[in-house]
């Protein structure tokens, strides 16, 4: 028996590989296993190889690893694409139909189940991967009877018929696959769970509710890859709220629809990818001068241009930082699981209004997408802080005068006023502006008024601004990472540990205004220093090189192919260094 395995299944993209990926991992979550998964598809509706790697523990599991134990095939083509990845011992699961093969002199199985034939005889083909789950379950030991519920959820709309078919082809898939074991095979047995349940999501899903929890109840947005779940979640969720989604002609328009919903007092936000980001620059540099709050959610992916829009990449680190023309106070933030992009969403939303200006919240395509057990929300924790919003009365104002929406403060935060609010009349422009709102062109002025905005930059605090893991005072080696490349570097650094290496981990989760403060003594007794980042140039690596020095000792581990960081990796590069 084991205690954790990878599963893969592959196919032509439209072949029903997400569902079947689905169907297969909730109902091992409701049994409380924890898993990881990650798709790998094309940036196409129907067509192309695709594929989803599971995997599968009775133990926190946190990235997908290199090697696979089970991989179940629909197609030839996704034996030869991933038969490299199964271990020793390994076996392949494959549609009977298209006569599937493997090397020769290699030590994995090959079981033919005629998948399609089963379904076809069930009723439709399309079944198939219903017969595929069912092979699979005979392998790892799961009654066929753990899946009817999430069956029933998934194809009870189609009626109760619909329901008992899906689960006959996936009983007929296991009492096949059984037989052609011949015998109670338990090496691939999964030990029992503890049975407990838990949150089985994507980040995109965590964002999103994480929005919900926060107060948010407008969202603005055009469709783009990996942010458009945001969107879906919340045009389901979000009228039952009394909220609204609004799918805008392009990224401009949402973006200054969500500062237009801001500067009325709603909580509003937006979420793209790079392309969409490029758009909304000018934009956030409007956010940023007016002071209006304004969240914006960037889910990474590979670029430039269109580039690889459903492959993981980190590069737009640099950009999200110094996009924009000219300079304005920013946050971003930058949660590394999905728990974390639940609360830092939450935390967005408060940072935007406590200081008046744009917030970004930057995940990657493995963190969005990617689909992870989680602990249960602690939603007692929620809190909303709204900053210097004024909600009594305001005093008459002399002279027919204006309200100083842009009053020079200590700490560059000034009192905010919603719109109607009497005696709060203010100008509101792009330009450069006195106190009052009004366009000024002097010197002096624009000098104060800049030194003002950017004082807040002084002020800011978030509370998990560095994920420390640290185990040694003096440590051989620090790794630094951020978003979705923490699971991997954490296995990789147990293994360092086994090695003999003194190692520790930060995680960036604060990226701008940078967490100096919270890295320089970790840099300081580290011998050497790995940034492991998803980039061709080492963006971070140089952001880090600005803010704490010791360029001597900082070493880049990038990767940019388009695919994860798998733990190995991470471990052959930083052994290379010793």
């Amino acid at each position: 028996m084991v205690n954790q395995l990878s599963w893969k299944v592959g196919g032509q993209q439209g072949e029903g590989i997400e569902s079947t990926g689905e169907v297969f991992s909730i109902a091992l979550n409701r049994l409380g296993y924890y898993l990881y998964g990650y798709r790998h598809f094309s940036s196409r509706i129907k067509g192309g190889h695709t594929n989803n790697k599971i995997r599968v523990s009775t133990t926190g599991v946190h990235t997908i690893t290199h090697d696979l134990d089970i991989l179940v095939a629909f197609d030839q083509e996704t034996i030869d694409v991933n038969f490299h990845e199964l271990k020793n011992g390994g076996i392949v699961i494959a549609d009977a139909k298209f006569k599937p093969t493997i090397p020769d002199n290699s030590n994995v199985t090959l079981y033919p189940v005629p998948f399609t034939e089963i379904a076809t005889e069930l009723g439709t083909s399309l079944m198939k991967n219903m017969v595929a789950i069912g092979a699979t379950s005979a392998v790892i030991n799961i009654d066929p009877a753990h899946y009817q519920e999430v069956v029933q959820a998934t194809y009870g709309r189609k009626g109760e018929q619909v329901v008992l078919k899906n689960m006959e082809a996936i009983k007929k898939g296991a009492q096949y696959m059984k037989e052609e074991l011949g015998y109670d095979r338990t090496d691939l047995y999964l030990e029992k769970a503890d049975g407990k349940r838990r949150m089985f999501m994507i980040g995109n899903d965590a964002i999103a509710l994480g929005a919900i929890a926060a107060g948010s109840r407008f969202m603005a947005a055009y469709p783009i890859t990996p942010a458009s779940e945001i969107m879906e979640y919340l045009i389901k969720k979000l009228p039952e709220l009394g909220g609204t989604v609004i799918q805008t002609e392009d990224e401009i328009a949402a973006c200054t629809m969500a500062i237009g919903a801001n500067y009325a007092g709603a909580r509003a936000f937006t979420a793209s990818a790079g392309p969409g980001l490029s758009l909304m620059m000018e934009s956030i540099g409007l956010s940023g001068m007016t002071e209006t709050p304004l969240v914006i959610v960037d889910t990474q992916r590979g670029g430039p241009s269109t580039g690889l829009p459903t492959k993981q990449e980190q590069s737009d680190i640099m950009a999200m930082i110094y996009g924009n023309h000219g300079e304005i106070p920013k946050i971003v933030l930058a949660p590394s699981t999905v728990q974390e992009a639940f609360y830092d969403t939450i935390e967005a939303f408060n940072l935007a209004e406590e200081y008046q200006c744009p917030v970004i919240l930057l995940s990657d395509l493995q963190l969005s997408l990617g689909k992870q057990t989680v602990e249960p929300l602690e939603y007692e924790k929620i809190e909303i802080r709204r900053g210097k919003l004024l909600s009594e009365e305001l005093p008459e104002l002399e002279n027919k005068g204006y309200f100083k929406r842009y009053e020079v403060t200590e700490d560059g935060i000034s009192p905010r006023v919603l719109p109607g609010m009497k005696n709060g009349i203010h100008h509101v422009t792009g330009v450069e502006h006195d106190e009052t709102g009004k366009p000024s062109e002097s010197a002096q002025n624009r000098q104060t008024q800049m030194d003002k905005r950017m004082r807040k930059l002084k002020h800011i605090q978030f509370q998990h601004a560095v994920h420390q893991n640290v185990k040694h005072g003096d440590s051989d080696l620090l790794i630094i990472g951020i978003i979705s490349t923490r699971g991997a570097i954490e296995e990789a650094m147990q293994s360092l540990e086994q090695d003999g290496l003194k190692v520790n981990h930060a995680h960036i989760r604060l990226l701008h205004p940078f967490p100096t403060k919270e890295l320089l003594p970790l840099v300081e007794k580290a011998k050497k220093v790995v940034v492991v980042e998803q980039n061709a140039t080492g963006q971070l690596a140089n952001i880090l090189k600005m803010n704490v020095g010791y360029q001597d000792k900082i070493h880049s581990v990038l990767k940019y192919d388009g695919n994860p960081f798998l733990p190995h990796e991470i471990y052959t590069k930083c052994k290379e260094l010793f």
